[in-house]
């Protein structure tokens, strides 16, 4: 008989095994479904328990024993997932810490999110120092709406700082009042921040004849088709305006400070976050890399933030902004166009098939893959830094899983799990095009005042943090040089652009070197998200100095019993006001934790083999030390 921990995820808790009709089933921290087959199966009656001789885990082997008959009859289930067969032998991963693949470039240090004032909220201010303590390298944070007119309250999808006003004469008044806010919360926090200049005041913004929208559009409805989104009437004042704030933050923070800040025109100006032509965004960018120079000479500037290039009209723009730098003259000086990095975003693109989630890894990597082509064969911009300045799986942030259901993948494993296959990919793909990729900016912070684990793209609930900040802390974790990994259940990188994860799953690791310790993130991923068995697998890792006879591993998970709040807090019965007690359970759940304790394992020939069970959509560290 298969050995039952095969099923129960190794040395992480011993999950019940649940079976439905035709012998369909699911792993639960919860116990057992009540609609079991109970004909052929009673279910267990208490929650899973952490050690084998539990109800729990005799009940597994039952389930086991049943099911292993079950299999010999060829029955089919109608409708719900066929049981996958264990796998007869480990996945094989090797890393050889002597075969490097260049500087680990702490690409995950990015974060962005549309409400600006969520910054200064009170876990808005908790969020930012725990992503300021993920990193050992500077994290930059991203926000919409810097320049938006408005009173300082944010709602979902929108911000605003009110920094600029007219007289009646029409003369520019300044309030750095919120914009001094945020900016100081970031100081406070150790953060720095990705500038992105936009939108457009309101006091600036031209009237459009085909436009007649309100300055300020409420979610749900479109809230970038308001006013705040049209282009400037008087484009010296929309110069002047970007002079100022530079000016101001080098006076309130310091010229060496600000020249380690990025400064960024606009959000996607090739949809309707921007009211005009692509031509129109040349002019808007002109001026205003125009003001920041002009209060910062030797300030980082760029652009053009615009959204996926997988598909043509993005693609285009995005080639038609790189000739008018590369060959055009400044509409603002006459002269050469500054440009110290070229920006873009790459989505992803889930669907629900049969009543399960189906993520699209292969659309948000074909983006980066046809952005880098496109860089590339620009001589001049060919090794200019890129920054993906939003990454993610899909598209908007701020709509829950209240708004579409399948989005309530963000609270549990299949989102850090898609994000670890996504960074190796990337990571892939900048080696293929030899570019300087130094950001993969997540679109995700937090939402003040919602439901506990509503579903938003965050990376904390109401002060609990989500599974998906502990791959990041993960990846802060590692550091040093990229070396070689070999996976025999990997998906190739060609693979997984071109049809992503939905044959077998992508079982792969990514590995760093540092002098004296090595770092290995491996991931059980795949595309459409329902149970599978865990995998076996085995990491061997050769290439340890001579004379080390032992290593130190310390091995963090994510998965459904280790750094994960979110099935700590369905245990607890979903609670939308949970007690102290309760509450402080989660934040300690919410915190990446370690799969067992520390342990020494033997090193023979410059070689230590790392057995263990990599469950589907569950991540580990393996961090080794000598």
């Amino acid at each position: 008989m298969t050995s039952s921990k095969h099923w129960s995820g190794g040395t992480i808790g011993w999950h019940c095994l649940c079976v439905a009709a035709c012998g369909c089933r699911r792993f639960t921290r919860l116990g057992c479904a009540r609609n079991s087959l109970k004909s052929q199966i009673q279910p267990c009656s208490e929650k899973p328990l952490r050690k084998p001789g539990s109800a729990a885990f005799k009940c597994s082997l039952g389930v086991l024993a049943w099911l292993a008959a079950l299999s010999m009859t060829g029955l089919k289930c109608s409708g719900l997932p066929v049981i996958e067969p264990l796998q007869d032998s480990a996945v094989q991963i090797r890393v050889d810490l002597n075969d490097k693949q260049g500087t680990y470039i702490p690409i995950y240090r990015w974060f962005g999110y549309d409400e600006a004032n969520y910054t200064t909220m009170p876990h808005g201010r908790e969020l930012l120092k725990e992503l300021h303590d993920l990193s050992p390298e500077p994290v930059y944070i991203r926000v919409h709406h810097l320049l938006t007119s408005g009173n300082g309250k944010p709602e979902l999808k929108f911000s605003s700082t009110n920094i600029y006003s007219e007289d009646s004469d029409g003369k520019p008044i300044y309030d750095f009042a919120i914009i001094d806010g945020i900016f100081d919360a970031y100081k406070a926090a150790g953060v720095r921040p990705l500038v992105e200049i936009g939108f457009m005041p309101k006091d600036l913004a031209a009237e459009l004849p085909d436009r007649h929208e309100p300055y300020q559009v409420h979610y749900p409805q479109s809230t970038i088709s308001g006013m705040s989104n049209n282009p400037p009437k008087d484009y010296q004042k929309w110069e002047e305006l970007v002079r100022v704030l530079t000016a101001h933050l080098v006076a309130r923070y310091g010229k060496d400070e600000v020249l380690a800040w990025y400064f960024e025109v606009w959000n996607e100006p090739d949809i309707d976050y921007w009211h005009a032509s692509p031509q129109d965004y040349w002019k808007l960018y002109d001026y205003a890399v125009a003001g920041v120079r002009a209060a910062l000479p030797g300030a980082r500037v760029g652009g053009p933030a615009s959204t996926s290039p997988g598909h043509e009209k993005a693609y285009v723009f995005l080639k038609n902004f790189l000739e008018h730098v590369d060959s055009g003259k400044s509409a603002a000086t006459g002269g050469a166009i500054p440009i110290d990095f070229i920006s873009f975003h790459a989505k992803g693109q889930p669907t629900v098939h049969g009543g399960r989630v189906t993520m699209g890894l292969s659309r948000e990597l074909k983006d980066v893959e046809q952005g880098f082509a496109l860089i590339s064969s620009f001589p001049k911009f060919r090794h200019l830094p890129i920054i993906l300045s939003e990454a993610d799986p899909e598209g908007c942030a701020a709509c829950s899983s209240k708004v579409n259901p399948a989005n309530n993948y963000r609270n549990g494993t299949l989102y850090p799990a898609y994000t670890a296959a996504a960074y190796k990919a990337i990571f892939g793909l900048k080696d293929k095009y030899d570019v300087d990729l130094i950001s993969m900016l997540s679109w995700s912070f937090e939402f003040e005042d919602k439901d506990y684990f509503e579903g938003f793209r965050s990376l904390a609930t109401n002060g609990i943090d989500k599974p998906v900040l502990n791959v990041f802390r993960m990846l802060g974790l590692m550091g040093g040089e990229r070396v070689k990994t070999e996976s025999s259940g990997a998906v190739q990188l060609d693979a997984l652009v071109n049809t992503g994860v939905r044959d077998s799953a992508d079982i792969d690791a990514l590995a760093t070197r540092k002098e004296r310790g090595a770092a290995i993130l491996v991931w059980n991923y795949h595309d459409v998200n329902q149970p599978a068995p865990p995998s076996p697998t085995t990491v061997t890792v050769s290439g340890i100095p001579g004379g080390v006879d032992r290593v130190l591993l310390e091995h963090f998970r994510i998965d459904e019993t280790h750094s994960n709040a979110y099935t700590v807090w369905q245990e607890m019965g979903s609670p939308q006001q949970p007690t102290t007690a309760q509450y402080a359970e989660l934040k300690s759940a919410g915190q990446l934790q370690l799969l067992g304790s520390p342990i020494w394992i033997s090193v023979a020939d410059g070689k230590a083999n790392i057995p263990m069970e990599m469950p589907r959509q569950d991540i580990s560290l393996l961090r080794l030390s000598w």
